[in-house]
């Protein structure tokens, strides 16, 4: 019976070359000069630091472009709420999204089911989803459909089997 994963991952070497490649512009940038602008990857976070909200700013915009360019999807980077540091400097840290929680999960088995394809079924594995089909054409419209739909996670879709 043809089946295949749904799983929600970012590749943290891509997360960390994005990183570097950040930190290095930022060094170099005369808008950056004296203003204490940092990106430091820590266990499953990024926390961005500068002088002012601004700097910040920028320096967000910075580490988009660098993630993009790596090709990691923006759905993978949460931020949370900016916070003021000692001296009037601003803070932010910015969660790396992976894994299916289980909220998730239960839209994704939903949102497969509602499309009404005769037997196709979902199931919930750990932090991922497996989908089997009678045919390969309806598993491949499903894939097609949860891609279109905006689940505010990277879904990766894997595993193809025949």
């Amino acid at each position: 019976m043809p089946s295949f994963d749904i799983t929600s991952e970012v590749d943290l070497q891509e997360i960390r070359n994005a990183v570097d490649q950040a930190q290095r512009e930022v060094a170099n940038r005369f808008d950056f000069k004296n203003t204490d602008s940092s990106l430091e990857l820590g266990e499953g976070e990024i926390t961005l630091r500068s002088s002012t909200e601004d700097r910040l700013r920028a320096l967000r915009q910075v580490l988009e472009e660098k993630v993009v360019k790596r090709g990691v999807s923006m759905k993978a980077l949460s931020y949370e709420k900016v916070e003021e540091a000692s001296g009037g400097a601003a803070r932010q840290v910015v969660k790396l999204v992976a894994g299916i929680s289980s909220d998730k999960a239960k839209d994704l088995n939903k949102f497969i089911k509602a499309l009404g394809l005769k037997g196709v079924q979902s199931q919930t594995q750990g932090e991922q989803i497996r989908v089997t089909g009678k045919k390969r054409d309806d598993l491949q419209a499903v894939i097609s459909a949860c891609k279109e739909h905006d689940f505010d996670i990277p879904l990766q879709f894997g595993n193809f089997r025949d």
